[in-house]
């Protein structure tokens, strides 16, 4: 009899405990990361720079919105920001202004990229973006990496759009898909001035000094390009739309916090 008391004993407390820890309150979710204070919105010190963040939206190459992208925002570093702002008085006084694509890139929106391009399977956006590229060479053509200098916080992707600026309309997922490299009028509308290529164009014509890319586009990619490098941007050779603001405050480092305001409140 004591051997059996004692194992109901034993089975009673393990019950007991087994009650206690289901009706226990779950542990709370770990807190999203904010991001340092060097981080702003990019409109809090400049509201005039258009806004056309691409992965928080269906309309770029993967055809999804992309992980990290809570609010169609840009973040930079303040340093990066306001050289934006510097380039965007220069540009304003000659009747153009800046339009930004992509800012800050948080490390899980990277990972997501490196995802999609290993599921061979999903094509659904190459007619546009990479129509003559096997998606399996995106890495050893280095359109994708398992790093981005976006994550430090001060590279841009951005483009020139000629005063007063038309609106450009949303992309209707499914819609019939144009390479990237047609002449501007039959590409997706882009509000931007022609640069020859669309965003994100995986194509050797997307090269800023592609030497097919003559005259009024040619000068285009110049005239962005010059503008940037005066307040310390330097352009990426082989994307006439990436930049990256020189010296970087986070050289060494790739954040992961999400693209939204409150990572970025109060700063």
């Amino acid at each position: 009899m004591t051997g059996l008391t004692s194992l109901l004993r034993t089975l009673s407390v393990a019950a007991a405990g087994l009650v206690a820890l289901a009706a226990a309150p779950p542990a709370p979710a770990a807190p999203e990361p904010r991001a340092p204070r060097e981080f702003v919105a990019l409109d809090s010190v400049d509201r005039t720079i258009l806004q056309e963040m691409r992965y928080a939206t269906p309309h770029n190459f993967t055809g999804v919105p992309v992980d990290g992208y809570r609010q169609p925002l840009c973040v930079l570093t303040r340093p990066a920001a306001e050289a934006l702002h510097r380039a965007q008085v220069r540009l304003l006084a000659r009747g153009y202004t800046l339009k930004v694509y992509d800012c800050y890139r948080p490390q899980r929106a990277v990972d997501h990229f490196v995802r999609w391009a290993e599921d061979l399977e999903d094509e659904r956006m190459k007619k546009e973006f990479y129509p003559l590229v096997d998606k399996s060479r995106l890495f050893a053509d280095g359109y994708i990496a398992e790093k981005s200098g976006h994550s430090r916080g001060s590279t841009v992707d951005l483009t020139i759009v000629r005063l007063p600026a038309l609106p450009t309309r949303a992309y209707r997922p499914g819609e019939r898909l144009v390479e990237c490299y047609a002449p501007k009028a039959e590409r997706f509308p882009d509000n931007s001035v022609d640069m020859g290529t669309g965003y994100d164009c995986f194509d050797t014509r997307s090269h800023t000094d592609d030497p097919r890319i003559t005259g009024v586009r040619r000068a285009n990619r110049q005239l962005l390009k010059g503008v940037l490098a005066e307040q310390g941007f330097v352009n990426l050779p082989e994307e006439w739309w990436h930049f990256t603001f020189e010296p970087e405050p986070f050289p060494d480092t790739f954040f992961d916090f999400p693209v939204a305001r409150r990572s970025v409140a109060g700063h």
